[in-house]
């Protein structure tokens, strides 16, 4: 069965209906562009009594200040970066954190994902989105996809995750065509910009778990 990440949850009600439904990951954004961003503070209230599931947090080249603010108030079970972090960057925070990390590589053709092979050695999971449109602000949850035929046949050598514009009506056939374990949504189960719709949480895990 496909694990399911829902992304970028910033209130109560969608956190209980994705557990509810069944997904393995819950994930809380820490970006300040981003219309799903938390306050330290806040993502500790929303997460402090959440058991059973994999708690993620995704950065985009976060400064020592936010890492340390964001991991003292909040207990994370997975650190998400989604920016040009290197993998000596990625190593470090590894070490000092004590928490696994995962590496978002974005993906237009099949030579981009060279881009991933310096961070086998270095994280514990990699997660494969569509790269931004251009003039985005957003590295994702930009609603975008890519050629899945990409990922077909890839052979991993960490466990990965599958992004980019995936819906209820689009993640059967997308796990379908990479063979990927895990999915990953943010937009895709929205009513509008960082608002998450309960019905379409729903249906998302159902179908990604289905197959």
């Amino acid at each position: 069965m496909t694990d399911v990440k829902i992304c970028g949850l910033t209130d109560e009600d969608s956190i209980d209906v994705a557990i509810e439904a069944g997904a393995e990951y819950l994930g809380f954004v820490f970006f300040a562009k981003s219309p799903r961003a938390l306050t330290a503070e806040h993502a500790a209230e929303l997460t402090q009594f959440i058991e059973g599931v994999q708690k993620v947090g995704l950065f985009v080249d976060p400064d020592d200040a936010l890492l340390n603010e964001v991991v003292t108030h909040v207990r994370l079970d997975l650190l998400q970066f989604h920016g040009n972090e290197t993998p000596e960057r990625l190593a470090q925070i590894r070490d000092e954190y004590c928490v696994p990390v995962m590496k978002v590589i974005p993906l237009a053709d099949a030579a981009d994902l060279k881009a991933a092979e310096p961070f086998y050695d270095v994280v514990d999971q990699l997660l494969f989105d569509a790269k931004p449109p251009k003039g985005s602000d957003l590295p994702g949850g930009n609603a975008v996809s890519f050629d899945w035929s990409i990922l077909k046949g890839f052979k991993c050598p960490v466990p990965w995750m599958l992004a980019g514009g995936l819906t209820p009506a689009n993640v059967a056939e997308a796990i379908k065509a990479t063979g990927a374990k895990a999915v990953d949504v943010s937009s895709g189960v929205e009513s509008a910009p960082g608002v998450k719709d309960a019905d379409k949480i729903r249906a998302f895990v159902k179908a990604a778990q289905g197959i």
